[in-house]
């Protein structure tokens, strides 16, 4: 697996890194970003063998995010809820495997993520079972990679306190209204609220239906998402030169490698306020030129502090507020 690694690390430090300023204030990211990442074959960093994939452990698909996370956060963002789909594909979902995987896996097709339905509370965005199929209704309020994917996984909430999990294989479609939101980090994510009005699913495109567990943890999703913010802070230690930071970044990473279900929100909330600290310390190391736009120090400022908000369920936020 160390192949993965390094063609993450290749991609990072000759593509994504001296690009990373000019990504940071383009309307949308670049879409040779992702193709560079596709040509790789980093797209079936969870893929099977037999269809172009690697087959990743947690481990090595958290380094590569790791790497791709400290070329440029905005593209790992958007490349790393590619691999929800995968994921759900690789364990099944009828003939949507046979019909999607190969090219979800090769980066010909590019999937992003709805999770509104997952999340504690009533939903903004909700299924009702129409036929053999769904028909999906409401809004789900942070959908990135518009404009770079094709492919949505939707999950809704469903009746009886259930969540459908869904795949939509076509964007432009009546029913479907995007708003842009305006970021101060990470705006070339095409991040936007969606809209679904009737959106109506076939049968053969339900992934799922399984009992809402708001409070059940996902340490797979967490730890991925703790590999952003180690990639952050491995771009200001690289900036930096060698200093304390060097010995807790890895700390930081060895304790989200090691935790399991019952802390792995508190690992994540702790990688989280760690990039924090190494872009602060940046910015103090780097002096007043620092908030100059052409200068990276303020980007990975403004990146560390989407990592405190980003993904933060209940467990993630009472950890940070404790750190803070």
């Amino acid at each position: 697996m160390t192949d993965v690694i390094a063609r993450a690390e290749e991609i990072a430090d000759g593509l994504l890194f001296p690009a990373a300023l000019a990504t940071d204030r383009a309307e949308l990211l670049p879409v040779g970003n992702l193709d560079a990442i596709a040509d790789a074959g980093l797209y079936g960093l969870f893929g099977p063998e037999d269809l172009g994939g690697w087959a990743a452990d947690l481990d090595t698909a958290g380094a590569a995010v790791e790497r791709i996370a400290s070329g440029c956060l905005t593209t790992a963002l958007v490349w790393l809820q590619h691999h929800g789909l995968v994921g759900n594909l690789v364990l099944g979902a009828g003939c949507l495997r046979d019909e999607w995987l190969a090219d979800l896996c090769s980066g010909a097709r590019r999937s992003g993520i709805v999770f509104t339905g997952l999340l504690p509370g009533p939903s903004s965005l909700n299924a009702v079972a129409d036929g053999d199929g769904w028909v999906i209704d409401g809004y789900a309020p942070w959908v990135s990679g518009w404009g770079r994917i094709d492919t949505l996984q939707v999950a809704a909430r469903g009746p009886d306190d259930t969540v459908v999990t869904v795949a939509l294989g076509e964007l432009d479609r009546p029913g479907l209204t995007a708003g842009r939101h305006e970021l101060a980090v990470l705006d070339a994510s095409g991040t936007v609220k969606l809209t679904f009005d009737r959106v109506g699913i076939d049968a053969d495109h339900v992934i799922g239906v399984a009992p809402h567990r708001p409070g059940e943890t996902n340490a797979l999703s967490l730890r991925l998402n703790g590999s952003l913010a180690l990639g952050v802070a491995r771009r200001c230690c690289a900036l930096l030169g060698p200093t304390a930071l060097d010995e807790q970044l890895d700390e930081v990473r060895n304790r989200l490698d090691t935790a399991g279900d019952d802390d792995i929100a508190e690992a994540r909330a702790t990688a989280s306020a760690f990039a924090h600290k190494a872009a602060t310390t940046l910015l103090v190391h780097t002096g007043s030129r620092s908030i100059e736009l052409d200068d990276h120090a303020q980007r990975l400022a403004r990146e560390a502090m989407f990592l405190m908000v980003f993904g933060s369920r209940p467990a993630i936020r009472s950890a940070l507020l404790q750190m803070v």
